[in-house]
């Protein structure tokens, strides 16, 4: 990515220095950093999403139709002006291009992360939201393939433990934000320079998501 951690420490000093806000800081390490797209998202609170729909199915978890993508690459100025742009706007990351998702309640999550950690498997970020579910970044393609996946290690239905891909046309909300009025999103494990930009396999993951999904469920 051609960046460094002094670059890290920079960007992070100097959006301090000139009161950018929490918002602006995260979306800027996320394209100038770990090469993501970011999009603007919905805020909600009392259960009203702040897109303006009476009738909207995902209040403060979804972007905002009329908001265009910052793009990978996007610096700290260019993100502070698109940003200004959406004031309170939460910050949603796309998947399914640099990364997909498999997601698992947040409980079965922490104790997979600790088992693969101590496997020194390689890990990619992974968040944890107010709905109580953990979301691990790999690779694309793993939500096409995630059936077959399982199927392949003995695992005959994603469902049943609760496991989950998202692909192309999803999103998921990222720190610091706020998603569905519920609480902010945090950090399970956060970006690093060669798990963020090279995420894992989920072949590589899968097996232990899977028996630990299984065994909250019995």
């Amino acid at each position: 990515m051609g960046f460094t951690i002094g670059g890290i420490r920079e960007i992070r000093s100097g959006t301090r220095r000139r009161g950018r806000s929490a918002e602006c800081t995260a979306v800027a390490e996320f394209t100038g950093l770990w090469g993501w797209d970011v999009v603007p998202g919905a805020r909600a609170a009392a259960g009203v999403c702040s897109c303006g729909r009476f009738d909207c199915p995902a209040p403060g978890a979804h972007p905002l139709d009329f908001a265009p993508v910052v793009p990978a690459g996007a610096t700290l100025d260019e993100v502070s002006k698109a940003w200004s742009e959406f004031p309170g706007a939460s910050v949603m990351l796309p998947v399914g291009q640099a990364f997909d998702v498999i997601e698992v309640s947040e409980p079965a999550g922490r104790r997979a992360l600790v088992r693969l950690e101590r496997m020194g498997l390689p890990l990619g970020p992974v968040t944890a939201g107010p709905d109580g579910r953990a979301r691990f970044l790999v690779a694309p393609g793993a939500a096409a393939d995630l059936t077959r996946l399982l199927y392949r290690m003995g695992w005959d239905d994603p469902a049943a433990l609760d496991l989950r891909g998202l692909g192309p046309g999803t999103h998921i909300t990222a720190p610091p934000s706020d998603r569905g009025g519920l609480g902010p999103v945090r950090w399970l494990r956060p970006p690093a320079l060669d798990s963020a930009t090279r995420p894992p396999s989920a072949r590589l993951l899968l097996g232990t998501l899977a028996y630990v999904a299984h065994r909250s469920r019995a």
